[in-house]
């Protein structure tokens, strides 16, 4: 049986206590992106900046809107880009929160929906300047209803 040594057991646990916390808060999401929406770079860049590990993947849009179909995001529901979180779908600009809550609160569902690109809503200009939007939570039988509600600002 390998020996091992004080300094080695201190630093290993050192390790652990540093990174254990930040593995278990940090939810990894993988984006999939048309390669001309400059748009779907700013919502990757507020999913960074809020703590998200973020991973994309250009597709062209034929493959994304049949990823989106297989994924069971209705035609209704779509938006630019498409992204997924412990099994679930985030399709268009979610904010953070609302993905933090769905993890919390862990609905059997598809995931949540920002149709369409309403500005304001993160990574679509200033929320300060927003337009009333919701966020909407995707059921497994492909019906939605609202998750979230943004007013105008």
């Amino acid at each position: 049986m390998p020996h091992l040594s004080r300094r080695t057991l201190l630093l290993s646990a050192a390790a652990l206590a540093v990174t254990s916390p930040v593995m278990a808060t940090t939810p990894s999401v993988h984006v999939l992106k048309d390669p001309t929406c400059p748009c779907c770079n700013a919502w990757i860049g507020v999913l960074r900046e809020d703590g998200f590990a973020v991973t994309f993947e250009i597709v062209d849009n034929a493959a994304l809107a049949d990823r989106k179909a297989q994924l069971g995001v209705p035609a209704d529901a779509v938006s630019c880009h498409t992204g997924q979180v412990e099994g679930y779908v985030l399709e268009g600009h979610v904010p953070p929160a609302d993905i933090r809550r769905l993890l919390a609160e862990r609905p059997d569902a598809i995931g949540l929906a920002v149709p369409g690109m309403p500005y304001g809503s993160p990574g679509m200009g200033p929320e300060t300047e927003r337009e009333a939007y919701d966020v909407l939570l995707i059921a497994r039988d492909g019906s939605t209803s609202v998750f979230t509600q943004y007013p105008a600002a």
